[in-house]
């Protein structure tokens, strides 16, 4: 099947950055899972601290992992992070972590995380993310699902406080403002990737030369 019949079917290839990479295995999926979790806490201190929702790395983290894992191991990498998170660790932005981050508004954009992660890795199992076209629709794609997520929570958590949460003020505090940082990640993870893909190429074509 070429690579057009691909896109056109959104049949599976069951080939991401990772699986060409890395031997698949229990251990390797664990390592890499880890690593995503890693990766997302790590970016999660690139941040502007704001209230109800700081602006900071995690979702161009996000994009990254889903893509690079697939679907799977995706959505076990972020679910592995919540959790993680929410047992006490210190990996959510402005290195906060435990339980009560439940009842935090921005909570929602970390179960968006999940989804998102999931759906890039499942387009990128069909080779979204290896031309700069596909991958500009699928990463804005799943760019846009943690809102889709976050976006309600933050006005539940807001009614919950007594405050303000009509859509004119969810859209000002939960959207707004992370409109340019939001475009800045999605053209980055359109463009690391497919840049990724060439270079795996050209390593593969070295070690059988």
């Amino acid at each position: 099947m070429t690579t057009l019949s691909r896109m056109t079917t959104l049949a599976p290839t069951a080939s991401t950055i990772a699986d060409r990479i890395v031997s698949r295995s229990r251990v390797s999926d664990i390592a890499l899972v880890t690593a995503g979790v890693a990766l997302v806490a790590l970016l999660a201190r690139v941040e502007v601290p704001m209230w109800p929702v700081p602006i900071s790395g995690q979702t161009l983290a996000v994009l990254l992992v889903g893509a690079t894992l697939g679907a799977k191991r995706a959505a076990a990498s972020m679910t592995t992070y919540m959790l993680v998170g929410l047992a006490g660790a210190p990996v959510f932005a402005g290195g906060a972590g435990g339980p009560a981050y439940l009842l935090a508004p921005s909570f929602g954009f970390i179960l968006g995380f999940i989804p998102a992660a999931a759906f890039i890795g499942w387009l990128a199992q069909r080779t979204w993310d290896r031309t700069p076209l596909l991958a500009l629709v699928g990463f804005l794609g799943a760019s846009l699902i943690p809102f889709a997520v976050g976006v309600p929570y933050l006005g539940f958590m807001l009614a919950r406080l007594g405050m303000a949460h009509d859509p004119l003020t969810l859209w000002t505090v939960g959207v707004a403002p992370f409109l340019v940082g939001g475009v800045v990640k999605w053209l980055i993870a359109a463009s690391v990737l497919p840049l990724a893909w060439r270079g795996v190429r050209a390593w593969e074509s070295r070690t059988r030369a």
